[in-house]
């Protein structure tokens, strides 16, 4: 599997190369690709927020000669509809994911930066959106990557890990 890994102007470099490591380990092949602008049309003002669906358009499709799937990734604070934010989207019929790092540092807890720290939790989401990619759904097992997270320390308490169930089916996907 060939994962493109796309991330917006100005992603910590070293951020994007643990990704790349550690998602070419768990899926077989990641590469990190140019980078995308978001679009200003996706940022709410009322919310303060960038709409999640809105910004995952407008990331290209995955050529599938190069990529199987696309994971964009954001500093942007994103949201969907009926939800105040998401770590993340997921698209399975385009092949295409989005995870943002805004509410993944710790500075936006009023918390001390911990670029390790960081670098796990964004690998989590990055995982857990690919695992929707592939036809995953959340997953009741809280330590399971497929667990939902609705706040960091949902993040926090998960592995990067698929659970025994979880993982049968990414192997029959794959």
């Amino acid at each position: 599997m060939r994962i493109c890994i796309i991330p917006e102007t100005g992603i910590d470099e070293s951020l994007l190369s643990f990704l790349e490591e550690k998602l070419s380990r768990i899926f077989g092949n990641a590469k990190v690709k140019t980078g995308f602008l978001i679009p200003e049309t996706a940022f709410n003002s009322y919310r303060q927020q960038f709409n999640a669906e809105m910004v995952l358009k407008s990331l290209p499709i995955p050529d599938r000669k190069k990529c199987n799937l696309i994971l964009g990734v954001t500093e942007k604070d994103l949201f969907a509809d009926g939800l105040n934010f998401v770590f993340g989207i997921a698209e399975p019929l385009s092949g295409k994911a989005l995870i943002s790092t805004a509410r993944l540092k710790n500075s936006f807890y009023g918390l001390p930066e911990d670029k390790e720290l960081l670098k796990v939790r964004t690998l989590k989401e990055a995982v857990h959106e690919i695992g929707h990619l592939l036809g995953l759904p959340h997953c009741p097992d809280e330590r399971c990557v497929m667990s939902f997270s609705n706040s960091i320390t949902d993040v926090d308490r998960k592995s990067f890990y698929f659970c025994p169930r979880c993982l049968k089916v990414i192997y029959s996907a794959m």
